[in-house]
């Protein structure tokens, strides 16, 4: 209404207020127009009395007033906010219809829709083998049978994301139970596939990798909406009742390697010393092979050239390898004793103190005595007569 409207002041004068019941009036009129729209229906006897007609549609005080609010306040409950991460999930008499994006939304209100914002990009955390503390131990899921039927203690937590909110909410009643329920199961058979100490110390990352794998696979299968995020390993130990002979054998077992490799260690010292001295030996016999082969060649051929020289002229040969032979006897004796066949006289001859009255050292190789000069006097001629008794035994030889 505008400040020049002439209802204003009609009561008080020009400068008073309005008339707030003349206003109210005229505002449930223009209402009752909108919603009813006549103030008569034909025929009205145009009274009030129970003869004259149908009354005039009237909205009494401020019920109509009331009753638009309430319809505006019904029509604003469809207003909701998707915020960043999350998606809405718009339902129509519990039917699923459409998903919405982060942004500011609208749905009918109910009971005609309804939405539920689920965060997608929000980390879960599904526990096994504890709750809320690792110390907090629940044997009943912790407790597992390896292959080579030990059991371990074991406790994990799971971290996962949603990635289709609709499978999420429809799929499953309660799906953060199946996970634990399936994290528990699918480590359970990885474990039960493996060793002992293949999950306790060298396998911990690939038994992770593995039960994350079959993890996902299982969740995927019954459409759960859920995106396994990675595999914590808490602990993972063999149970309180063994653990001092657990501790035990874990020593021994270290014994047994820090030996094994004391003992490489020696053999990787020792053998390839050995190898050497084999190789050298080797080495040695195939040069004394090729040395002794040689020899007899060369004694065969140096036999076959004196075979030749032989047949030309055999009392020169003869002679010559008699000198040969006893110049190898004598050159390492001092003393000579000939006796002579006929005679019967033995005849002594000491060869160094002959060497020692020349005035010269007595040599280590002393040539035949034949090639030797003979000195003045009684030596000389005991050397003569030598000579000629050797070469009269040689005329006799048949």
């Amino acid at each position: 209404m505008a400040w020049n409207d002439p209802q204003w002041g009609n009561k008080r004068g020009n400068g008073g207020p309005p008339d707030l019941d003349e206003i109210w009036k005229q505002f449930k009129q223009r209402l009752n127009s909108l919603l009813g729209g006549k103030d008569r229906l034909p025929g009205d006897g145009g009274g009030d009395g129970p003869g004259g007609g149908l009354a005039r549609f009237n909205i009494p005080g401020g019920a109509g007033l009331l009753v638009v609010l309430a319809v505006l306040v019904w029509l604003a409950s469809g207003f909701y906010i998707v915020d960043t991460g999350q998606r809405g999930v718009v339902l129509r008499f519990g039917k699923y219809v459409e998903t919405t994006q982060p942004g500011p939304r609208w749905h009918l209100p109910y009971p005609f829709e309804s939405a539920e914002v689920v965060n997608v990009e929000q980390v879960r955390t599904a526990e096994v083998g504890y709750h809320n503390n690792v110390r907090a131990k629940v044997l009943s899921e912790s407790l597992m049978l390896t292959d080579d039927e030990n059991i371990i203690d074991m406790q994990f937590s799971v971290q996962y994301t949603l990635k289709d909110p609709v499978e999420y909410l429809f799929m499953n009643r309660d799906p953060d139970a199946a996970v634990r329920q399936v994290a528990e199961s699918a480590m359970r058979e990885v474990v039960g596939k493996s060793k002992m100490d293949f999950v306790l110390y060298e396998g911990r990352a690939e038994v992770a990798d593995r039960a994350t794998k079959l993890m996902q696979l299982i969740l995927d299968r019954y459409k759960t909406g859920i995106n396994i995020s990675k595999l914590n390993m808490q602990n993972a130990q063999p149970p309180e009742q063994v653990q001092a002979a657990f501790d035990d054998a874990v020593k021994a077992g270290q014994d047994r390697e820090r030996l094994k490799n004391e003992g490489q260690a020696y053999a990787n010292d020792v053998i390839p010393k050995a190898k050497g001295v084999a190789a050298r030996l080797h080495e040695e016999s195939l040069g004394y092979q090729q040395k002794v082969v040689a020899n007899a060649e060369g004694e065969a051929s140096r036999f076959s050239q004196i075979l030749v020289q032989y047949s030309k002229a055999p009392q020169v040969t003869r002679e010559r390898m008699y000198q040969d032979a006893m110049q190898q006897v004598l050159s390492n004796t001092t003393k000579v004793m000939v006796d002579g066949k006929q005679g019967g006289n033995l005849l002594y001859l000491p060869l160094d103190k002959l060497m020692q009255a020349a005035g010269g050292p007595v040599p280590t190789e002393i040539a035949p005595t034949v090639a030797q000069p003979a000195p003045s006097g009684t030596p000389a001629a005991d050397a003569r007569s030598r000579d000629t008794f050797r070469n009269r035994d040689r005329e006799e030889r048949p």
